[in-house]
């Protein structure tokens, strides 16, 4: 099932239907561990009604006011090789390489729901940076509990060229503006995703694929449960918090976005979620 936040409310995909669903407050919606049989109870009552499909115009981020997005790093062996390659000259490769085989990964905090875009709107590349690239995550739901929910697509733009120089620069790389999308939807399950799903990167421009790529889940060295547990150490989340679980897509250094590049990021039984570079 997928639940779509709309500027008219919520929306649940079901079985080839779409239906409003009675739902007045989206966080206290989502922060639910029975979330799934909730889904299902509301179809099988009644009590949600058919409606049109979501256009992209209408679909918002699927993060509340109070939630938080948080972010895993070097999760997949390539962005490990990417970010050493990117930092070779400042001398902190060496921090990739720890973190990949560490107990304890890298784990950070990414954005404010303000700075998050959704499906069709703008993401942005920092004035300041020479290096940017597009970072496509599952991205995890999860509730005050600790119990991920659901899914949804994730695209955590990175300055590269900002990291490179300095590992001490992460923030500034990652949190700005713009620097992070997520949609199209949550995609409710109760079961993992399966391994060999693939997570897709197309970057067109002037109508020209200029980039793409794929990586299966399965090439992720952690678990999701792994990341929610280090994130939620020591730290509470009342409303719930969403979670990027790092990227196994990395453009080579010979790449870097412009403005008006179109970013199309796939994961199968998702969705796509697809914004424009402002």
């Amino acid at each position: 099932m997928k639940v779509y936040k709309t500027q008219s409310g919520a929306l649940l995909e079901a079985e080839g239907n779409t239906y409003t669903l009675p739902v007045t407050d989206w966080e206290a919606f989502i922060n639910n561990d029975d979330l799934y049989n909730t889904l299902t109870s509301l179809l099988a009552s009644g009590k949600a009604t058919a409606t049109p499909h979501p256009s992209a115009s209408e679909t918002l981020p699927p993060i509340g006011p109070r939630q938080e997005l948080w972010a895993c790093g070097v999760t997949y062996w390539r962005s490990k090789v990417g970010r050493q390659e990117e930092s070779k000259a400042s001398g902190g490769g060496d921090f990739y390489e720890k973190v990949y085989h560490a107990e304890r990964p890298e784990v950070f905090f990414k954005s404010t729901p303000s700075r998050v875009v959704g499906p069709g709107q703008p993401v942005r590349i920092r004035k300041d940076s020479t290096w940017d690239v597009p970072e496509p995550e599952l991205t995890l739901v999860v509730t005050s509990s600790g119990k991920i929910i659901g899914y949804t697509i994730g695209n955590d733009m990175s300055s590269r060229s900002i990291e490179g120089e300095n590992p001490l620069y992460l923030p500034q790389a990652k949190t700005y503006d713009g620097c992070a999308a997520l949609g199209p939807c949550i995609y409710v399950t109760n079961q993992p995703l399966p391994a060999q799903a693939l997570i897709r990167l197309t970057i067109s421009r002037n109508g020209e694929q200029a980039f793409t790529g794929d990586v299966e889940l399965s090439q992720m060295k952690r678990t999701p449960e792994e990341l929610v547990s280090f994130v939620y150490r020591e730290s509470s989340f009342p409303h719930g918090c969403l979670i990027m679980t790092g990227t196994g897509i990395v453009p080579g250094h010979d790449f870097t976005l412009q403005s008006g590049d179109e970013i199309s990021i796939g994961i199968d039984g998702i969705g796509t979620l697809t914004n424009t570079v402002a």
